[in-house]
């Protein structure tokens, strides 16, 4: 990710357009997305959002890293309490579902294999799931599997699931009746 502004006029500029471009990428993807429409939302030019991000693909990885760290600050992670973190994300999922969108639009339009990330904010939770396997709080197995499970079913309902797509203004039950099955589902998929 290029290096962004520090001064206050600068990083205020730079928000923006990540801001402007979190909604257009996640609403078109990375190849419907245009840098006129985003450069008008943010209230910028071409050259301030090339200066800062260098192309419409840095863009995106800064937009996608972004997000990727409200997304962690957002939802504090406890290995003894992986169901927990999973309610959290549903709930985070509802809140802001632009990080799922843009997860959809990089499958289809990036077709990655493998782990999506291997960023620092990963890693702890990764070491965390290992240590709390080896004392035999979870069960065995791939720490990254076990995270991979996880946030499939806390993303289950999300904007890009293949059955359905939650939003905030449902009926309070609804939320609460899945959170329930999600909490319950989690810790018996993760019991050692």
């Amino acid at each position: 990710m290029p290096e962004l502004p520090t001064t206050t006029r600068g990083a205020a500029t730079s928000r923006r357009i990540l801001d402007a471009a979190t909604e257009e990428f996640a609403a078109r993807g990375i190849a419907g997305a245009r840098i006129e429409r985003i450069t008008a939302a943010a209230n910028t030019n071409k050259a301030q959002l090339y200066g800062y991000f260098g192309n419409k693909e840095g863009l995106f990885d800064a937009v996608l890293a972004d997000c990727l760290e409200r997304s962690a600050n957002a939802v504090a992670f406890d290995v003894d309490d992986l169901a927990g973190w999973a309610v959290a994300m549903y709930d985070e999922n509802l809140r802001h579902p632009a990080l799922v969108r843009l997860m959809g639009w990089i499958r289809l339009e990036q077709r990655p294999a493998g782990l999506l990330f291997t960023n620092l904010a990963l890693e702890p939770k990764l070491r965390a799931v290992a240590q709390a396997q080896a004392a035999g709080r979870i069960r065995p197995g791939d720490p990254a599997d076990l995270l991979a499970l996880v946030v499939a079913m806390a993303s289950a309902w999300s904007p890009t699931s293949g059955a359905y797509a939650a939003t905030a203004d449902e009926p309070a039950a609804d939320h609460d009746r899945r959170r329930a099955l999600l909490r319950e589902s989690v810790q018996r998929a993760v019991a050692p």
